[in-house]
């Protein structure tokens, strides 16, 4: 008989605000939702996160949440894991206080929980395409106290954006940098700047510990006030393990999708669409046409529109409706006559209407994209309104954000602009990329 793995278990942290995030995050300009609850190809991300990691075994969940809003979104979406196949716990309320930095939330509830043993600890506003298997043996042959999830990144991908992590031969870390600029990095790393096609590690966020240990190290009188203070897992924790000479190891996994803004959102959203991430092509159902990778729900193929009074399988056939690779339609989805989609994701009950036009554009539920507008590069709220008409088109492009139940009015050209949920506004140009409008005094401004 073999020998049994033993049981990871999954700690799930959640208690940022998601500020990067905005407006995805935003149900209101005065509510956040929760980043586990961003939504994300049909279902929320923290079941997109769930699944992955029972997939690969993980059947015991410890949730750190952050308050009254954080905590009850996420326990009225998951409940106690039933619906998973799972069985999942939440922090208690009264730790909230202890919630100082991802690190430190982690071990004061690590020893709230009595953890023993290991754990993967992970953030719910990524996707990870790892094998935990294969972070598990690393972890076990290293002999590690935490084993870092690592993405490997070109030095121009790494400039400014994302820690490194400086390794020996073994793998075990040494050091981190953290968010180095380009020189910095040929400097520390020759090699990198000798070879284009060299990589280096980032810090993924996703951590394989062993509880027990950690434990016993958070008794330490300096961690112990650091953990009450601020403590960070990639700028506090890790570096003070490294510094007293405790094994950290470093891992390399497949790919991170950090959806903490829209154009990392978006980014992700067409590597999965595209099939680059083998964990989501396993959990997603199959594509209808896989070459293509066209997801179209069957009542959204015989919704007719009310112009040509056709289907969407009818119009598909005939040619007036084009949809391009990486497109996923949701239900009861009305698509006009005219209309080109492409690397798009769009939610259920949504309306888009005839010659309108989608580019890597993540179109939320219930939304209504109006006829000849004009986007790409975009994240379109549940419930907005795009409105538009032929003499008028609306243009959205630059990674433009438009929030829940926002309305543009015809003729509008956004480019990276940002919009607050529910705001309703005029035809409006010529607004600088970068720009938020958060209330109608920001609108004011522009009129």
């Amino acid at each position: 008989m073999g020998v049994r793995r033993k049981e990871t278990v999954g700690i799930l942290l959640a208690g940022g605000r998601g500020e990067r995030a905005k407006p995805i995050t935003l149900k209101s300009a005065d509510y956040i939702r929760s980043k586990a609850l961003i939504p994300f190809v049909g279902r929320r991300l923290v079941e997109w996160v769930v699944d992955a990691c029972r997939e690969q075994g993980i059947r015991r969940f410890y949730v750190v949440a952050q308050g009254l809003e954080n905590r009850n979104q996420i326990k009225l979406l998951l409940g106690h894991g039933e619906r998973y196949g799972v069985e999942i716990r939440y922090s208690r309320s009264r730790f909230d206080r202890y919630n100082v930095g991802s690190a430190g939330a982690t071990l004061h509830n690590m020893e709230q929980w009595d953890l023993k043993g290991r754990a993967l600890v992970l953030p719910v506003d990524s996707l990870f395409d790892f094998d935990l298997r294969e972070m598990e043996r690393t972890h076990a042959e290293r002999d590690a106290l935490v084993t870092v999830a690592g993405v490997a990144r070109t030095p121009e991908a790494i400039a400014a954006k994302y820690g490194v992590m400086q390794t020996d031969s073994r793998g075990m870390v040494k050091g981190f940098v953290e968010k180095p600029g380009l020189s910095r990095i040929r400097e520390l790393f020759p090699r990198s700047a000798a070879d284009p096609r060299a990589t280096l590690p980032t810090n993924a966020g996703m951590y394989l510990v062993d509880c027990d240990q950690l434990r016993l190290l958070a008794r330490d009188p300096a961690l112990f006030r650091q953990s009450h203070q601020q403590l960070d897992w990639g700028g506090d924790l890790l570096p003070w393990l490294v510094r007293r000479g405790l094994p950290v190891a470093g891992h390399t996994i497949g790919r991170l999708g950090d959806l903490g803004s829209v154009p990392d959102y978006l980014d992700t959203l067409q590597q999965v669409l595209d099939g680059s991430y083998e964990q989501m092509n396993r959990l997603m159902d199959a594509p209808d046409e896989a070459p293509h990778r066209r997801w179209i729900h069957e009542s959204s193929l015989r919704t007719k529109d009310d112009v040509a009074g056709t289907t969407l399988a009818q119009k598909i056939e005939d040619g007036s409706v084009v949809i391009g690779p990486g497109v996923r339609i949701g239900r009861e989805v009305e698509i006009g006559p005219g209309v080109r989609l492409e690397h798009t994701d769009i939610g259920d009950g949504a309306d888009v209407r005839e010659c309108a036009t989608l580019t890597r554009v993540a179109c939320g539920e219930s939304a209504v994209i109006g006829p000849f507008a004009d986007i790409s590069d975009s994240y379109i709220g549940p419930m907005a309104e795009i409105a538009s008409d032929r003499y008028r088109p609306l243009r959205l492009d630059e990674f433009s954000a438009i929030g829940d139940g926002a309305a543009l009015w015809p003729g509008s050209r956004f480019s990276g602009v940002t919009v607050y949920p529910k705001l309703r506004l005029p035809q409006l140009t010529g607004i600088p990329s970068e720009t938020e409008l958060r209330s109608a005094d920001d609108i004011l401004r522009w009129v």
